[in-house]
């Protein structure tokens, strides 16, 4: 399915993932699972994850599955989007961006947390701003009684190097990214 709001492709129980952080997670969360439905919160270890942690995110379900409040928030993760959300909910983190947005991104973890799948979001960022990398993210649901998503494993991952060089970019031209010119229509 597509996002029109978000202009991203979201799949559910995806077959492949390209990005190899994406990829990882998605083995380390089925090794953990086993023949459960999913894992718990409890047995994912940051330790494990020490490689890919700057792009790891793990959020709580709120009551109802209607919000989700960000635990922890790798340093990739807050270099990309130029800030922490750690402690807010995703409607708060993307507020600033319009209700439209935050509505379109809160219904991916809701969607994870209703239906307990794996799903997978790619595309361009430019709803965040112009200029925005391309990313692939992924969510993994985790239970504490086999039962409820209780929390979210999510990582959202671009090209590290592209990503740091515009934000250098950025950071030299007054905070504003660079925008790729729009090919012209005949």
């Amino acid at each position: 399915m597509a996002d029109n709001v978000l202009d991203t492709v979201a799949q559910e129980n995806p077959d492949h993932f390209t990005h190899p952080t994406c990829v990882f997670l998605r083995n380390y969360w089925e090794s953990k699972r086993g023949g459960r439905a999913m894992p718990s919160r409890s047995e994912i270890s940051p330790a494990q994850l020490k490689d890919h942690l700057g792009w790891v995110m793990i959020l709580e379900v709120l009551p109802g599955a209607r919000d989700f409040r960000y635990r922890l928030i790798g340093t990739l993760v807050t270099q990309y989007f130029s800030g922490d959300s750690t402690g807010k909910t995703v409607m708060e983190a993307f507020a600033p961006n319009g209700e439209a947005v935050a509505r379109s991104v809160n219904s991916i973890f809701r969607k994870v947390a209703r239906d307990k799948v794996v799903m997978r979001t790619a595309g361009n960022a430019n709803w965040l701003s112009e200029g925005m990398e391309e990313f692939e993210a992924i969510y993994l649901p985790l239970s504490e009684d086999g039962v409820n998503v209780s929390h979210i494993l999510h990582a959202f991952v671009c090209d590290r190097e592209k990503m740091l060089l515009a934000r250098q970019i950025a950071k030299a031209n007054g905070g504003k990214l660079m925008a790729q010119p729009k090919p012209k229509v005949a």
